[in-house]
């Protein structure tokens, strides 16, 4: 072992124990977030009279996450990222509170209040990642990064059967018994994260390093941005609509939580490996990879509604998110200093989840009038942007790399 990598290892003494624990809150955090999302546009479609507007709470979830996500990251900087996860917690339970009250009293407004508190929660929950990142040396932040994520992998084995028998928990009123699940799930979080050792992380002023324009300006960053907000937007553009875009072509609620299953299972899975192929072969060309599965998942999507169209194009849809959001994360890193590091994150969890938030919501609109097919339809030329970004940002580092030399 080098000197260097000593000094790093002598950092960070209880890295591996703090990604471990990391890895299992992410698990049950992700299962949370796969139950909302199994069971949402179905609640939303069940209380809505106007039915374009099914997708409405799942778009307030996401329009939370982006509001939040910038004070969010701010607030961890003040209180440590330990107090800020905690604190999604607590609020995810009262938000799932709400959720089952909504569903007893037929209210749709009150559950958009309590889907705008789960966006809250999941605002800060999605900064694991990052915290990841920040309790590993330099050299093994990839694999920090999807070795979290790869907790998701208990959330596709654990979630769908979670979501089976929690629906008819509070019977006769069907659905609201997820939201029961979701709140002992977080409690377990929160004793868990008691148990974290994460060290405080430097003061950080919305100031501090460079203008935020000027490291919004680099090729990087825009590529990372670009990859996490079609990547992500497409992602959960599907993935939230399929439950009920699954009942409107004839197929059952367990044949939908078998897809989701197999959706989460693509997205996370590939994360036990994302990191040697992205430390291996470069961010870059691992989204490339991720923008080419998504578009053989639109592919499929569009050419039948069967199940097993379903099936494979959820589960193409789950690597290539994987691919994509796992390289952007991992790129976008690579853009700022620790100065820079609480403003950086907060404009890449913002940008990406407006655009997420806004797109979800015409999700159920397009779902509604136009289908499932021409839903994927509409979304391909987006992903086609993002590809030709990525080969030109390719083309150019080349190019910059070899006038150098």
């Amino acid at each position: 072992m080098t000197a260097r990598a000593a000094t790093n290892h002598a950092e960070f003494p209880q890295y591996k124990r703090n990604i471990s624990l990391l890895f299992v809150c992410w698990a049950l955090a992700s299962t949370s977030m796969m139950l909302v999302v199994t069971v949402t546009a179905l609640v939303g479609a069940s209380l809505a009279e106007n039915k374009a507007l099914m997708a409405l709470p799942i778009a307030i979830q996401w329009y939370g996450s982006a509001f939040f996500t910038v004070p969010a990251s701010f607030i961890m900087v003040r209180v440590g990222r330990r107090n800020g996860f905690l604190l999604a917690a607590g609020c995810m339970c009262i938000g799932s509170g709400l959720a089952i009250l909504a569903i007893f009293e037929g209210s749709f407004p009150l559950y958009c209040l309590a889907s705008l508190l789960v966006g809250f929660a999941t605002g800060f929950q999605w900064y694991y990642r990052f915290a990841a990142a920040e309790v590993v040396p330099e050299s093994f932040r990839s694999r920090a990064i999807s070795l979290v994520l790869a907790g998701g992998v208990v959330a596709a084995i654990i979630g769908p059967t979670l979501a089976l028998y929690s629906v008819d928990w509070l019977a006769p009123v069907m659905l609201a018994g997820a939201y029961v699940a979701v709140i002992g799930l977080q409690f377990v979080i929160m004793l868990i994260m008691l148990m974290v050792n994460i060290a405080k992380p430097p003061k950080m002023a919305l100031r501090g390093g460079r203008p935020l324009m000027e490291i919004a300006k680099q090729p990087k960053f825009m590529l990372a941005v670009a990859g996490g907000v079609i990547g992500y937007g497409i992602m959960v553009l599907l993935m939230s609509i399929t439950p009920k875009a699954m009942e409107m072509c004839g197929l059952d609620f367990a044949e939908a939580t078998q897809v989701i299953q197999w959706h989460v299972l693509g997205m996370y899975v590939p994360a036990f490996f994302t990191g040697h192929l992205i430390k291996k072969f470069g961010p870059q060309r691992i989204m490339l990879a991720g923008g080419m599965l998504n578009v053989a998942c639109l592919i499929i999507a569009m050419s039948g509604i069967a199940f097993e169209n379903f099936l494979v194009a959820l589960l193409l849809l789950g690597v290539g998110w994987n691919f994509l959001y796992t390289g952007a994360t991992t790129l976008l890193t690579e853009t700022y200093t620790v100065a820079e590091r609480a403003k950086t994150q907060a404009l890449n969890e913002f940008l990406v989840f407006t655009f997420v938030a806004t797109a979800t919501f015409f999700s159920g609109v397009t779902l509604q009038y136009y289908g499932w097919q021409n839903l994927a339809i509409g979304v391909l030329p987006l992903l086609l942007i993002v590809l030709a970004a990525t080969v030109w940002i390719m083309m150019f580092s080349n190019r910059r790399a070899q006038a150098s030399s």
